[in-house]
């Protein structure tokens, strides 16, 4: 516990001042953090991010990640859309697999693919979301940390019914409904503080619904590992596991706050 602590204070510490300034640090700070998620992924299935497959998925991940700004400049410097790059880079790999005797199957065609959008989307998304405002950036997290925070020590008190101990053991239906209830709370206080130009029931029914998608996120990054037989995606942040491990729940909730239409 003490080492989660320093590592979430010192990752703090360090994340919240991008967050807050924006513009092309942030920007640069979230290519760089995908990247890392995009290697602990690809290091799930056995694939060297600096492998010809491993290259082509960076290329995948830097489309998805563009803001529309980039991909507009880009598209007027070669002629190709950011959606054209992916289908280039789609094209690569499925040719890799004749040059290589098939040796690398189409089946680790679809986990590149698919591996690149989850990470990638979820990221970029935090861009689109920043851009749109800081207080999005900052209420996303308020949530995610809450529920997170508020699901572990509800669990560790009053959890008695296992919620889903095929992926996660330790998670209880308790502490799933603490960490939503807790996330509420702490929401509205925000909401009253920086109000958000949202009407009070849509704010706690939006609040509500990220909250439990946030933690589907965890549960979701959770199915991938124990499929992949390992405990955390990385060993970047000591206590804590890899980038994926800290980011799981804000890939699901940041594009399903722009689905909504709840960031502006």
């Amino acid at each position: 516990m003490k080492q989660r602590i320093i590592t979430a204070v010192i990752a703090a510490a360090l994340f919240i001042p991008f967050v807050i300034y924006g513009n092309l640090p942030f920007t640069i700070g979230v290519y760089g953090l995908a990247i890392v998620g995009l290697y602990e992924i690809l290091r799930m299935k056995g694939i060297s991010i600096f492998s010809i497959p491993g290259l082509i998925a960076t290329l995948i991940l830097v489309a998805v990640l563009m803001p529309n700004d980039w991909a507009m400049q880009v598209e007027q410097m070669t002629t190709y859309s950011k959606y054209e790059l992916l289908t280039i880079a789609i094209i690569l790999l499925l040719a890799y697999t004749v040059v290589v005797k098939n040796s690398f199957s189409f089946d680790e065609i679809g986990f590149i693919l698919l591996g690149s959008l989850y990470v990638g989307l979820g990221f970029y998304y935090l861009i689109a979301t920043r851009d749109a405002g800081l207080e999005y950036i900052i209420y996303a997290l308020i949530v995610v940390w809450t529920t997170d925070s508020g699901a572990y020590f509800t669990g560790r008190k009053l959890g008695k019914n296992k919620l889903w101990p095929e992926i996660s053991p330790n998670k209880t239906v308790e502490g799933f409904i603490g960490g939503i209830l807790i996330a509420v709370i702490c929401a509205v206080i925000f909401q009253f503080i920086v109000p958000l130009n949202v009407s009070w029931p849509y704010f706690v029914i939006v609040t509500i619904i990220i909250s439990i998608f946030g933690q589907l996120g965890d549960l979701v990054e959770s199915a991938i590992k124990r499929h992949y037989s390992i405990k955390d995606s990385g060993w970047i942040l000591p206590g804590h596991g890899g980038i994926l491990d800290r980011f799981d729940s804000l890939l699901f909730v940041l594009p399903l706050l722009n689905l909504l239409h709840f960031v502006q």
